[in-house]
């Protein structure tokens, strides 16, 4: 596989997960999964990252394209449409950024259409050969979009599917160590479930609401014609939510999400190879098939169930809304320290009118000196059918 490969999937995956940005190796036994594009992990949008990256059970808005798209035939409006944006790495670089545009339509009161475009800008490259001899610059950039089919089950279960098609061009085509490369495309859905309840206490309204969603369900991924091919971020994602009004004009929201990767664990024992001063696990590149790699995921870590245990991550918030139209948002997200050792606060804020929403996020990890410290989000959502209403 090309080197260049392998030295862009690791400072993509350095970027998101590890704690120390000048580690080539995080901790002593780290054994932590990596995959292919995975800016499909990443949040996009401010409500979900204000509450540290928890939105598979939250109440339905309309970024639920990525966490649980079920959610969508819940919504009070019949369309809306949303834009967010993320300066990525700012610690780092000044050119790479994330922009997610996401909207839905809903077809009647059991069935609703939805569609989304991600797209992940990583800036400039400048590509050498052996001789250190320049060939050329690029502007990598990987995207991704969605469509997405909900349905009302019940009075309070829905369900959903979603089709994705992604691609991820790192090299422009560039000739690589005399291998050919091209961009990387892949085809994947996701499958999910919501369930909400409303009721009152003490004559207030109150709302239990959970979901699921595997994301993420897709080919592997490659940048040559080899046989070598990487794993997406194949995801499970778990959630639930409890919402309680106060009185008329207070409301919180309590929520809290697991995760877990689908995909293979990379075994300790295997051989390793190096490209410069940084050092790649052996075992990467698994020869299992997408669905056999999904159910021995539960099984395959080398240190057993406790290291099974320690590949899922917990994402908890806390959101408060008055008289519905000012929100203030604080969250934490945690991942074990062999398995990324990602540690972060999150808080955040929204402002929703009649027709428009805006809301931004803020991320402030554990460890100092953190690429991804002093991370923003920034979201602006349009309700259509509310501006409809007004023209008439």
């Amino acid at each position: 596989m090309i080197k260049l490969f392998r030295w862009t999937a690791l400072i993509l995956f350095v970027a998101i997960a590890a704690e120390n940005v000048n580690a080539q190796v995080t901790l002593t036994g780290a054994n932590v999964i990596t995959t292919g594009v995975p800016f499909l992990t990443i949040a996009p949008d401010s409500r979900a990252a204000g509450i540290g990256d928890a939105g598979v059970g939250t109440s339905p808005d309309i970024n639920a394209q990525h966490w649980n798209p079920a959610k969508y035939v819940f919504m009070e409006s019949d369309m809306g449409v949303s834009l967010s944006y993320s300066p990525w790495l700012r610690k780092l670089v000044d050119d790479i950024n994330l922009a997610y545009l996401v909207g839905y339509k809903k077809l009647d009161d059991y069935q609703t259409l939805s569609a989304s475009l991600r797209y992940f800008a990583l800036g400039e490259l400048q590509f050498y050969n052996d001789l250190a001899e320049y060939q050329g610059g690029q502007s990598p950039n990987e995207f991704a979009i969605d469509l997405g089919y909900s349905r009302l089950l019940s009075d309070y279960w829905s369900g959903a599917v979603s089709i994705r098609y992604i691609r991820s061009d790192l090299t422009g085509g560039q000739l690589i160590n005399n291998v050919e490369s091209h961009a990387g495309n892949s085809y994947a859905a996701d499958v999910a479930f919501y369930y909400r309840n409303e009721f009152q206490v003490r004559r207030q309204e109150n709302v239990f609401a959970a979901g699921i969603n595997i994301q993420n369900i897709g080919a592997k991924i490659s940048y040559t014609d080899g046989e070598v091919k990487d794993f997406i971020p194949t995801n499970l994602k778990l959630g639930m939510s409890y919402t309680t009004e106060l009185d008329d004009y207070n409301t919180f929201t309590f929520t809290a999400d697991i995760n877990k990767l689908l995909v293979p664990t990379p075994p300790k024992d295997t051989t390793t190879y190096e490209t410069g001063d940084i050092i790649f696990p052996g075992g990467i590149n698994s020869d299992k098939s997408v669905v056999g790699g999904m159910f021995s995921s539960f099984s395959d870590a080398p240190g057993g169930f406790r290291e099974e245990l320690q590949e899922v991550t917990l994402s908890a918030g806390v959101e408060y809304w008055y008289n519905k139209q000012f929100a203030l948002r604080a969250g934490y997200f945690y991942e074990p320290e062999n398995k990324g050792n990602r540690k972060f606060m999150t808080a955040g804020a929204g402002l929703k009118l009649n027709v428009f929403g805006l809301d931004f996020a803020y991320l402030l990890p554990m460890a100092r000196n953190h690429p991804l410290e002093n991370t923003l989000r920034f979201t602006l959502s349009f309700d259509v059918d509310a501006f409809s209403g007004q023209g008439r």
